[in-house]
């Protein structure tokens, strides 16, 4: 398992799933008509009335499934020495992989948030389990890498938690009514930025490994 941890073809697949759970939604909602990615959420393009909705829904379930998978991968490599926190990281990432991932790409939300359905129950339900379940993630990591005498990772992880914990506040904030002339309106924007926090540490590992 550590062999494929660090795999030059292993890391490069990280990173390209990293890079594109950004990059795919800013290309696809330039396919959808009054998308806007500033002030949008990301589940928005995989509505039913979306064009792009196949496409983004099948990038959830990719992106869930692999996710599940770099989770588990990560466990069996850091659990002889740290059982606890391998666990908890576990815990953290598996969550988002389902929640945010799978679960969100079979069940979507609807282009109106007015419309509640069952299926747009189910995929909220998941997708906000899994963001603060994967909000801890850079916090976990930071504890990791104290332990393992590994300063600047883990002051790089430390920061990422709280810029991500910044950021994901700043994103439930703009889903309300009162705040949407200010800057918080941008729903988006704040989601892209809390995700990119709380995905710092995979792709910083990703990055190392593929460097080294």
């Amino acid at each position: 398992m550590e062999n494929i941890i660090t795999s030059k073809f292993f890391n490069s697949i990280i990173l390209l799933t990293v890079i594109g759970e950004f990059f795919l939604p800013w290309i696809l909602g330039r396919y959808y008509e009054g998308y806007d990615n500033k002030t949008m959420a990301m589940s928005a393009l995989g509505n039913p009335q979306s064009p792009v909705h196949v496409i983004y829904n099948s990038w959830l379930i990719w992106l869930g499934s692999f996710l599940t998978f770099v989770a588990v991968a990560y466990f069996f490599i850091t659990r002889t020495d740290h059982t606890i926190l391998s666990v908890l990281l576990l815990i953290s990432m598996g969550t988002f992989a389902v929640g945010a991932g799978l679960i969100s790409g079979i069940f979507h939300v609807n282009e109106n948030k007015d419309i509640v359905t069952a299926a747009s129950k189910i995929h909220g339900t998941g997708a906000a389990i899994g963001f603060m379940a994967f909000l801890i993630f850079p916090l976990l990591n930071g504890i990791l890498a104290f332990k393992q005498e590994n300063t600047v990772f883990g002051v790089i992880c430390l920061i990422s938690f709280v810029l991500a914990l910044i950021f994901f506040i700043c994103f439930i904030m703009g889903d309300k009514e009162q705040f949407q002339n200010t800057m918080l309106r941008y729903e988006g924007m704040w989601e892209r930025l809390a995700l990119l926090s709380m995905y710092s540490p995979l792709a910083y590992k990703a990055i190392h490994n593929l460097l080294s």
